[in-house]
């Protein structure tokens, strides 16, 4: 096979999407019996509702999940004041979607499991890796079960204890985010409304948020122990917490679907690429889920090496630039590491900074920005939403796996499988060369020096299989 990726959640999943709509040979291996049944990261973000446009699931996910509540701050069994969870960001032409949409983790993952069912392509569940071994062919995996698989390139999407990452030797570096214990749990609870997330925060500075789960029954229970103190995940356990911080009694939680504690740290991997081996997700990096930009950078980090890898395999650019991936991702992640710890610590507000559309990949080796006076829109930013004077939308101009190439006068020196259109009057004057991940690859007054580029490392490029 192509591609073995070792992880059948957000990340894994996403990138077998994308492969599999570009006919890649792709495998997904999951060591659990099933999907992942909890709902730790709940949070999508408008950038990766953008990045689902494109795989064809967000209308999906939308239908799924809802907005996210006020905050409701209770003390002594009364209500004391609410607060929007995030500052507003206007919604323009060029970024549609602005607000963040809650979708339990599990529900997520179904329905990127179910487009991937759908693309033809295969998870395999039950299958634990146990090693791997690499050669200039390829990378051979091991698994508990005694079984072997054999792939041009493997991808570790299995989480912050990744077996990949160990058989491979790559460390995270790191520090603690929070001395206190953390517990995350799905649960049934009655005597709440769920027109708000509900904080109780106890006199020693610790306490509970049940937040109710858009599109399901159940509340999502988040809560700060004090420190020192061990994470009781049973039924009672969980009964015991949320009395002792609450006005509710222990009977009224009245059933615990999933729970899971953790102890907030922000750690990145040394390397992202080893060989014919990529870390993506929770695997690269770890960090707290405040200002969820977890799940969302993790499917960033597959959309980023999805295309790249189709391109590489399918010989149309050279195995550099799979080098790209680490080189884009690894800063982008370290970035994001700095924005949850200061999130989790209060130094930053959620809204404009976590949004994520901003993110993009000016100082990229790919990125080439040739004019002499870039507009509003520049060659590593993130290509926005709008129409042209056609009346083309652009982000249905970009849905597929294609480059895209904004041109106001007919261009003949890129491939003919680069879609050619022109660019919205607010993307300023230019030429766009847009990859396939929506981001703005090469931008020049004219045409010129576009060929170059393209058959250096973009869409003319040709590679060795």
């Amino acid at each position: 096979m192509d591609v073995l990726i070792v992880g059948a959640g957000p990340t894994g999943l996403t990138l077998g999407i994308d492969l599999a709509r570009r006919g890649v040979d792709a495998l997904v291996v999951e060591a659990g019996e099933k999907l992942f049944p909890g709902s730790r990261g709940k949070g999508i973000q408008p950038r990766t509702q953008e990045v689902f446009d494109d795989l064809g699931v967000r209308d999906a996910l939308r239908a799924a999940g809802g907005p996210y509540p006020p905050q409701l701050f209770w003390k002594n069994g009364e209500r004391l004041e609410t607060q929007p969870i995030f500052d507003e960001v206007t919604a323009d032409e060029g970024a549609p979607y602005t607000d963040p949409l809650m979708v339990a983790q599990w529900r997520t993952q179904e329905v990127l499991y179910a487009r991937l069912l759908e693309l033809g392509g295969r998870v395999g569940f039950g299958q634990a890796l146990t090693g791997l071994e690499q050669d200039a062919e390829g990378v051979t995996a091991r698994f508990a079960d005694g079984r072997t698989a054999r792939a041009r390139y493997v991808v570790a999407a299995d989480g912050g204890r990744s077996a990949v990452r160990r058989a491979v030797g790559v460390a995270m570096t790191g520090e603690s985010v929070d001395p206190n214990p953390f517990l995350v749990a799905d649960l049934r609870v009655r005597g709440l409304d769920r027109d708000h997330w509900h904080v109780f925060v106890g006199a020693d500075g610790n306490g509970v948020a049940l937040c109710p789960l858009a599109g399901t029954d159940d509340f999502q229970l988040g809560a700060k122990l004090p420190e020192g103190t061990a994470a009781d995940l049973s039924l009672a356990g969980v009964r015991r917490l949320v009395s002792a911080y609450s006005h509710l009694d222990a009977a009224d939680v009245t059933e615990l679907r999933w729970a899971s504690d953790f102890r907030p740290r922000a750690a990145l991997a040394d390397r992202f690429r080893v060989g014919r081996v990529f870390l993506a997700g929770d695997a690269a990096h770890v960090h707290s889920p405040a200002g969820g930009q977890g799940l969302n950078t993790s499917v960033q980090d597959a959309y980023n090496l999805g295309w790249k890898l189709g391109a590489v395999l399918a010989g149309d650019a050279p195995d550099a630039l799979l080098d790209t991936y680490e080189e884009e991702r690894r800063a982008n992640a370290a970035a994001m590491l700095n924005l949850s710890t200061g999130v989790h610590r209060g130094e930053v507000r959620r809204g404009e900074a976590t949004v994520q559309l901003g993110i993009g990949y000016r100082e990229s080796s790919l990125t080439e920005e040739t004019r002499t006076d870039p507009g509003p829109v520049r060659a590593g930013d993130r290509a926005p939403d709008g129409r042209n004077a056609d009346g083309v939308r652009m982000f249905d101009a970009f849905r597929g796996p294609h480059w895209t190439l904004l041109a106001p006068d007919p261009v003949h020196t890129v491939p003919e499988s680069v879609r050619r259109l022109r660019a919205p009057e607010s993307y300023g004057s230019g030429v766009f060369l847009v990859r396939p991940d929506g981001y703005v690859a090469w931008a020049g007054d004219t045409a010129r020096g576009l060929a170059e580029y393209a058959g250096r490392t973009g869409p003319g490029a040709r590679g060795k299989r």
